[in-house]
């Protein structure tokens, strides 16, 4: 099975080569796509032999993403694993989605399914528009995930190539729920750690608020649902299919 790493980065000069060190024990291949950062996040990766994708700008999330999917699909990838470059996704838990993803389409971590050693707080407001978001998405997907907006994720390169992803923001992530459910893809979550080190990052914009944010996920739901012509009662059909057992770059719920 052939796998790529991809990391999205924003301004994350200060943890990326510990990430890319610890990545490297379980790959070779890794792509970092560099969001228009101000630092020398790009460098540090070059420095370290690894391949960057450039924005010249700071596109979003969810078109980092994107762009890491069209890159592993192109180079005839067999899997995609996501992980995000500030040391809340550690690296140590690849070998359990490389182990989950030959019988699903998608393995989703969880930083709420199980408890993990050095687990922390999450910010009570991001813990709550979480699970408002997760309950939303489960209602009509009917995957019964636990986290919604984990980015530490294995996806199955055939199974994106299905997907028609256009959400640059950080709601991507609930565009491709809702199309998942919807083209019949399989899911399985599994458990990794829960960890905040700054929780003084913001997301920029007007988003900040939670209120704000929580509008800003409810119409991209609202959008994708109306678009693949989802109900709720569709969830029911999403789980016997398989199903399981938060505009711009950002930090995560």
């Amino acid at each position: 099975m052939r796998f790529l790493v991809a990391i999205p980065v924003y301004n994350e000069e200060k943890y990326l080569s510990d990430v890319l060190d610890c990545a490297r024990k379980f790959s070779d291949d890794i792509l970092v796509i560099n969001d228009g950062s101000r630092d020398n996040s790009a460098g540090v990766a070059r420095a370290m032999g690894v391949e960057v994708v450039e924005h010249p700008a700071n596109y979003g999330y969810g078109r980092t993403l994107r762009d890491a999917f069209a890159w592993a699909v192109d180079r005839k990838y067999d899997v995609v694993i996501t992980m995000d470059a500030d040391l809340q996704h550690l690296p140590r838990y690849i070998p359990a989605f490389l182990y989950a993803i030959p019988d699903y389409d998608i393995v989703s971590g969880s930083r709420y399914l199980a408890p993990q050693p050095g687990d922390t707080a999450p910010p009570p407001d991001r813990m709550r528009i979480n699970g408002i978001v997760t309950g939303l998405i489960n209602s009509f997907t009917g995957y019964g995930l636990t986290d919604s907006f984990c980015g530490f994720k294995a996806y199955k390169a055939d199974a994106l190539a299905r997907l028609d992803l256009r959400e640059d923001g950080y709601a991507m992530p609930l565009e491709l729920w809702i199309q998942a459910a919807s083209r019949g893809l399989t899911v399985k979550e599994i458990p990794v750690s829960l960890i905040y080190l700054d929780t003084n990052r913001t997301f920029g914009h007007d988003i900040d608020d939670p209120e704000k944010r929580l509008e800003y996920y409810r119409a991209v739901i609202e959008r994708e649902v109306g678009r693949a012509g989802l109900t709720p009662a569709a969830g029911a059909a999403a789980r016997s299919r398989g199903g399981n057992d938060e505009v711009r770059r950002a930090p995560k719920e």
